[in-house]
């Protein structure tokens, strides 16, 4: 990967680069996008609305972070979610950083940070603001009161995002269904970059064994759907083991059987050594994107995944794994048969998860910058 770093500062010579990104709270897809960017632009602020340093990587905490007054709210860092009213005025109210190129990756309102005027603003998008656009049911659903309460707090965000929007003078989707997203909610075009999977960290192990566990590695928030999976799991006696966390991390052990482990927050390594063992992933959830399925298929594992979002497009029916097209148990149940009743090729998996390697990544970001400034 350091080899092609030289693509994005070779894209962005001479040029003052600044980033942007919603929260630094943890480490997850958007957090390893960031780093990619932290690596080639070393001296590059970053603008965020709320900063836990100790929650993320050497890599982005070496960097100048500019916080918005939300940082200052005790309990923030953990309950951020709770402060989306909030939100725009922080975001709007952070002081623009002194750069010529604002690169921002934004699944909620880091797009919406300002910009110095005259300078270029490129949004890496995972996806328009997932709380206000989409999944209303799976956030809000479960309480009525809740959901009343939301719907007005909801409606003026929509609107909000959407102008702010116009601001962005290049948006990036991470796949076809976020670029039709960006298209349906904002009006805008953009062009697809894909996120990459790391293929030194994740390599192909030991064969899986028949016996082996069947895994899962995801945020317990409730669009992942990671209950659906427990739920089936738990009731055929199958092992499962559950890795992550997240607001729903309690009532999935409360409904976990004895075959099924929630095994909370695990370091990089662990996980990658738990892909190389696994018989299969399971990815129940619409996913904008979903770079979970690549690192699992670049260790030679297949993938159960629901057909619908990112899964679509990096998932190779049949020869990386198996779909299934309802969120039921007996859909899920189905694909998890098909796929443990198929002798898996692990190089041809492998195959499939190098197509989304840091180098396409890094000249795609390279080929927009220099389009933006040519332009």
């Amino acid at each position: 990967m350091e080899n092609n770093l030289h693509l994005l500062t070779e894209a962005a010579a001479g040029r003052r680069v600044a980033l942007g990104h919603d929260w630094l709270t943890g480490m997850r897809g958007g957090e390893r996008v960031l780093e990619y960017f932290c690596r080639a632009f070393p001296d590059a602020p970053i603008q965020t609305l709320i900063s836990n340093p100790a929650s993320v990587s050497d890599v982005i905490r070496s960097h100048p972070i500019n916080a918005s007054l939300l940082n200052r709210v005790p309990g923030a860092a953990k309950h951020y979610r709770n402060f989306l009213p909030l939100m725009p005025a922080a975001a709007r109210a952070l002081k623009p950083a002194d750069a010529d190129l604002f690169i921002t990756t934004s699944h909620c309102v880091a797009k919406s940070f300002k910009k110095k005027p005259g300078a270029k603003h490129v949004c890496v998008c995972f996806t328009p603001m997932r709380y206000a656009w989409t999944f209303f049911d799976e956030y809000f659903g479960s309480s009525p009161v809740k959901a009343t309460l939301a719907r007005p707090i909801l409606a003026a965000l929509r609107k909000w995002d959407k102008s702010t929007a116009y601001e962005v003078d290049s948006f990036v989707a991470i796949s076809k269904h976020v670029a039709k997203r960006i298209k349906d909610f904002y009006g805008r075009d953009s062009r697809i970059v894909y996120p990459p999977v790391d293929l030194e960290r994740c390599t192909i192990g030991i064969p899986a064994c028949r016996k082996s566990y069947d895994l899962i590695v995801s945020a317990l928030v409730p669009y992942k759907r990671v209950d659906l999976a427990v739920e089936l799991y738990t009731r055929k006696g199958w092992p499962l083991k559950v890795v992550g966390v997240g607001g729903e991390y309690e009532k999935l052990k409360r409904i976990a059987g004895p075959t099924v482990e929630i095994l909370g927050s695990l370091s990089d390594s662990e996980i990658v050594a738990m892909y190389r063992l696994c018989h299969a992933l399971i990815f129940p959830g619409e996913e904008d994107y979903g770079i979970v399925p690549l690192e699992a298929q670049a260790c030679g594992r297949p993938v159960v995944a629901f057909a619908k979002g990112g899964a679509l497009e990096t998932v190779a029916d049949g020869v990386s794994g198996v779909f299934f097209n309802e969120q039921s148990l007996d859909s899920l149940e189905d694909a998890v048969n098909r796929c443990h009743a198929i002798e898996w090729d692990s190089a041809a998996i492998r195959a499939n998860a190098e197509r989304f390697g840091p180098e396409q990544f890094l000249q795609g970001m390279a080929d927009i910058i220099k389009d933006l400034f040519n332009n």
